[in-house]
């Protein structure tokens, strides 16, 4: 097990500003948290270095995309599984967007993103035919909304 980084509010703070907005500018991080451009960077820096921020990355609206399907798929895994070998295990089909392990029942959730129904039949048939998947249930978004969009 990896070490967790110790955060201060202040930690806190800039790590929401930056999930509203990834590409927010130093200098409107730092007026909004009360230091200056230097620190803020350096905090930044050493959030970047423990692991706590891994990536930067961009939220599609896939709503406002003329073709494709998301659907969420609730694997039920046979006992003898693992945490690793479910991520392993999904992270191998290219339609998996997200994985997200879970405690109680079902064992994971996947988000797929595909272009059509064909292809969920296709994607959610080649999550089903693992050995270790006991049963799955699949889940058509019909509509999304996210705090951070």
């Amino acid at each position: 097990m990896t070490d967790q980084a110790t955060l201060d509010d202040t930690d806190r703070a800039i790590l929401d500003l930056l999930r509203e907005n990834a590409r927010r500018p130093l200098r409107e991080i730092a007026r909004s948290v009360g230091l200056t451009v230097a620190p803020v960077q350096r905090r930044i820096a050493r959030l970047e270095r423990l692991g706590v921020i891994e990536r930067y990355t961009i939220q599609v609206n896939h709503g406002r995309i003329a073709t494709g399907i998301e659907a969420m798929c609730e694997l039920h895994f046979t006992d003898d599984v693992d945490l690793a070998q479910i991520m392993e295990y999904v992270a191998n089909v290219p339609e998996v967007q997200e994985v997200a392990t879970l405690a109680g029942d079902p064992d994971a959730l996947v988000r797929i993103r595909v272009e059509g129904v064909e292809d969920l039949r296709r994607v959610v048939s080649s999550l089903r035919s693992g050995k270790a998947v006991a049963s799955t249930k699949t889940l058509v978004v019909l509509e999304q909304w996210n705090r951070l969009a």
